[in-house]
């Protein structure tokens, strides 16, 4: 049987054909709210800093973001074991797209952090649901893998257009389209859910359920201590609040291990983290995150302050990252039946990734488009073959009635490593830009002007930079030099950020000898010692 309309078999799928695809195609839109806002708000994110300026809460506006999916996505993964997942992805269809109105709506970078905190909120539910969703309507894994390529596919399509809708729909109207765009995307996708799929996978909980609100709590605290200590530690080093931040990070970190051990339905399910079979998958989960994040956030930021690219071109440039993320899990789905092991291609795609983010900080700008596309679009296959791999191992090696638990888990870690990436990435830019820039100015004897070249957001706003370089030049400074070397210390700064990104993607690699042996097969997955 190699057709979807194979005939109907409960045991293999929930529902017949017809109900089955207006049922992922449901799911496919979902796929689409989500997918398109991560990929299109990237691009768009120089020019809202250089509008709303702010360019110190730059990395919150992504984070936020992170800090309230990481928190939302095993609350609700675990919701949607005992209640069915139709009620929280219709809730949260609903408030994702009611904060991308706020999004489009945001007077400064304070308004815009918070609104997508909310939108956030919609985002880890919308995450903890949808994967799980598939699971629930094809019990067999092999016809699981041919229904998930409608939503592999949908996060192609919004990989292919969303960087470069991003960027001309910047350029042309405005950033505040690419968050008015959700609205008509989240109404179609509210009424094909409402319709067509169904509340399926129940189960049966023993005496009365007590979810971890407290848990919630301590890890949103927890974590924003430690993106606060991230960013807080190279500007200040060793001080007084950033010994306070690590206090809370780690006894908050101590409390919330002991506490979630006495949980029922913990929202860090620690015994699961540290199963062996699945630690390394975790693990491997944090740093493809990292790496993934890291640079979708701050490579349009290279093109269009570093080397001065449209918002245009630097969303057509950065597309081949993210559409190589869609290509690489249709690959992989294409050819990991077909294999000994499915390990295998977690190790292409992170030797992949090493080599494309190295590839990155060899260029200088100057090369043709062709070669930037090449590196981008090596990256994002090698992660996605390690993005796809991670929920198929894990789905084999697992329990059904754990299976909601751990994709969601998965996907949680998986963000928790991009708000890491991100943070990190935008604390050395910082620390590193400050320095890189304050260099050629002392050469130039005109450290008096390095508040005008202090903050990256100048070499985004052209109209900034030309009046600037007026000043300059009025007052005898080579203007046009000093702002090229401004550009110059930015390029040097996000490339160390690429580096530790092809640091995070080498760890992974060493993980991944460290995952259990899989190798799904016709109807069942069957596992061999690694």
């Amino acid at each position: 049987m190699n057709s979807f309309a194979d005939v109907h078999d409960p045991e293999r799928q929930r529902l017949p054909f017809r109900e089955s695809l207006l049922a992922m195609l449901g799911i496919a839109f979902v796929t689409m709210l989500v997918a398109l806002d991560q990929t299109i708000v990237g691009t768009a994110m120089p020019r809202i800093v250089a509008e709303l300026k702010g360019f110190d809460l730059y990395a919150w506006v992504a984070t936020s973001y992170m800090l309230a999916s990481v928190i939302t996505i095993p609350i609700f993964g675990r919701l949607g074991d005992l209640y069915g997942r139709k009620p929280f992805l219709l809730a949260a269809i609903v408030l994702f797209t009611l904060a991308s109105v706020l999004c489009g709506f945001a007077n400064s970078m304070l308004f815009l952090v918070i609104a997508r905190g909310v939108q956030g909120i919609g985002g880890g539910i919308l995450l903890g649901t949808v994967f799980a969703a598939v699971a629930d309507l094809f019990p067999d894994p092999k016809l699981r893998l041919r229904w998930l390529v409608l939503v592999t596919s949908t996060f192609g399509v919004a990989n292919v257009i969303g960087p470069t809708l991003g960027g001309m729909l910047t350029q042309m109207r405005g950033w505040r389209l690419v968050f008015f765009v959700n609205v008509p995307i989240g109404i179609v996708s509210l009424m094909f859910v409402l319709l067509f799929v169904p509340n399926l996978h129940r189960l049966k909980a023993r005496g009365r359920i007590q979810l971890d609100w407290l848990g919630a709590c301590v890890v949103a605290v927890t974590l924003g201590a430690l993106q606060l200590l991230i960013e807080l530690l190279p500007k200040e080093g060793v001080s007084g609040m950033t010994i306070v931040l690590a206090l809370v990070t780690l006894v908050l970190g101590a409390t919330l291990y002991f506490w979630e051990k006495r949980m029922g339905y913990p929202v860090v399910p620690v015994d699961v983290l540290v199963d062996r079979k699945l630690a390394a998958l975790f693990a491997i989960s944090v740093l493809g995150g990292f790496a993934l994040f890291s640079m979708a956030f701050y490579i349009p930021l290279l093109f269009q302050g570093g080397y001065g690219m449209s918002p245009h071109d630097s969303g057509m440039l950065i597309t081949p990252l993210l559409l190589g993320t869609s290509v690489g899990s249709m690959l992989n789905n294409r050819i990991v039946t077909r294999i000994p092991r499915a390990n295998v291609l977690m190790y292409a795609g992170f030797a992949l990734c090493v080599a494309g983010c190295l590839a990155l900080v060899s260029l200088n700008g100057h090369e043709p488009h062709a070669v930037w596309m090449a590196c981008m679009g090596a990256s994002g296959l090698g992660l996605g073959l390690v993005a796809t791999n991670l929920t198929i191992c894990s789905q084999q090696i697992v329990a059904h009635d754990q299976i909601g638990a751990v994709t969601a888990l998965l996907q949680s870690l998986r963000i928790f490593g991009g708000m890491l990436g991100t943070a990190i990435t935008g604390a050395l830019l910082g620390h590193f830009y400050a320095r890189n820039v304050h260099r050629p100015l002392d050469a130039y004897q005109a450290t008096q002007w390095l508040k005008s070249f202090a903050s990256p957001d100048l070499l985004i706003d052209r109209a900034e930079q030309s009046a600037l370089i007026e000043r300059l030049v009025a007052a005898g400074q080579s203007g046009d030099a000093m702002m090229h070397s401004a550009r110059m210390a930015l390029v040097e700064s996000i490339h160390v950020g690429l580096v530790v990104a092809a640091m995070a993607a080498f760890v992974g690699l060493c993980l991944a000898w460290f995952v259990p042996a899989v190798r799904v097969v016709y109807g069942d997955a069957k596992q061999q010692g690694a």
